[in-house]
């Protein structure tokens, strides 16, 4: 663990792998619920980073964090969201080939996974979800795509993800949704939030 300050009532946490931010996330949310954590405005994950942002004393609770028992992160009691999916993806037989499975067993594969949402980012309502085993991990494309619809299912690294929006991007595409992942109208707006947990259903339709 390493503690960086950010001007003056702020910290960011380093950690060694995505499984410590996500479990010191998961630690710092209990402790403020419980009403032991030292008055901090916002908490935001990343892949191996906590910020720490509005922080009342950012030097006391520097001094505490490295002595905290951080348990490893458990499966939560939070409903499951169900996202279905068409497994249609342009790069679903490049994925199959990095796999080493046959094009159909690429669904299976992926929608027996139950997935957390790490962190939130790129865009809003954006999700990095892990759990997929690391041997699926897989690498980004080599050239980007100018525009990826709203609703591409895609992989990069370690994590699942599903555009929101029409953009650029560079995950390997295999799936299409209708669900909405971000809509103003809806309280809250995002879909997923950090810790939601998330299982895709190979089917044609969608949800709002």
């Amino acid at each position: 663990m390493r503690l960086l300050p950010v001007g003056d009532r702020a910290l960011l946490v380093e950690l060694g792998s995505g499984a410590e931010a996500e479990s010191l996330h998961a630690e710092l949310l209990r402790r403020r619920a419980a009403g032991t954590l030292p008055p901090v405005g916002e908490i935001v994950p990343a892949a191996r980073t906590v910020l720490l942002d509005g922080v009342d004393e950012p030097g006391r609770l520097a001094a505490e964090l490295p002595h905290w028992v951080v348990p490893p992160l458990t499966a939560g009691t939070r409903d499951v969201i169900e996202i279905p999916v068409r497994y249609d993806g342009p790069d679903l037989a490049d994925v199959a080939a990095l796999w080493g499975v046959a094009v159909e067993d690429v669904a299976a594969i992926h929608s027996s996974a139950e997935f957390h949402v790490a962190f939130c980012g790129f865009a809003p309502g954006f999700g990095y979800l892990t759990g997929l085993d690391e041997r699926f991990a897989v690498s980004r494309r080599a050239t980007p795509r100018t525009s990826v619809p709203a609703g591409a299912v895609a992989l990069a690294g370690p994590y699942t993800g599903v555009y929101p929006r029409s953009s650029p991007g560079g995950w390997q595409l295999i799936g299409t949704t209708e669900t909405v992942l971000w809509d103003d109208a809806r309280e809250p707006a995002a879909l997923l939030s950090p810790g939601a947990r998330v299982r895709f259903v190979p089917g044609a339709e969608g949800s709002r």
